[in-house]
């Protein structure tokens, strides 16, 4: 799914936008982040080190935002009927996975960004910290080190071992 709709997204902006800019965008959205950004900068011939760097920032730019606002935004969106349902989904489905990082805390809250798997990243990271009260001061540097570690995981399947490597 995440290989299609990336393609998508490349497919839409490609020749608009410098293959960086893209790979930037990617990397701002939930659900792709950093991951979705590596495989577009892949399949645009994006230089590794330039994509990661690219897509690092542009995975961690939303992520102060969201640990600074989201429960004022949650709370704002609550008054609308239609969305509070959605919201209550989405904190819902949070306190889940919340329970596999609330007993180890930080070293959870690492594990569960830095493990590349659907469901997991920086955006519902940031999300659990809130809803677990971790102060942004703890919760930012682990889930900045969290996606730099899944950089690498996904940086190993979408460019190669040995194409990282230089072989």
């Amino acid at each position: 799914m995440v290989d299609s709709l990336v393609e998508s997204i490349v497919n839409f902006l490609g020749g608009k936008v410098s293959p960086e800019v893209i790979s930037f965008i990617v990397s701002c959205f939930p659900v792709l982040e950093l991951r979705g950004g590596l495989i577009a900068a892949k399949l645009m011939d994006v230089d590794f080190f330039r994509a990661f760097a690219i897509c690092f920032i542009g995975n961690m730019l939303p992520i102060p935002f969201i640990l600074l606002f989201i429960r004022k935004i949650f709370n704002l969106l609550k008054k609308n009927e239609k969305i509070e349902e959605l919201i209550g989904k989405l904190e819902a489905r949070s306190i889940r996975k919340a329970d596999k990082v609330k007993k180890y805390r930080l070293w959870g809250l690492f594990l569960f960004v830095a493990i590349p798997l659907p469901g997991t990243g920086a955006w519902t990271g940031a999300l659990i910290a809130d809803l677990l009260d971790i102060r942004i001061k703890h919760s930012l540097p682990v889930i900045a080190i969290g996606v730099f570690v899944a950089g690498i995981i996904v940086s190993v399947f979408s460019y190669g071992l040995l194409g990282l490597l230089g072989l």
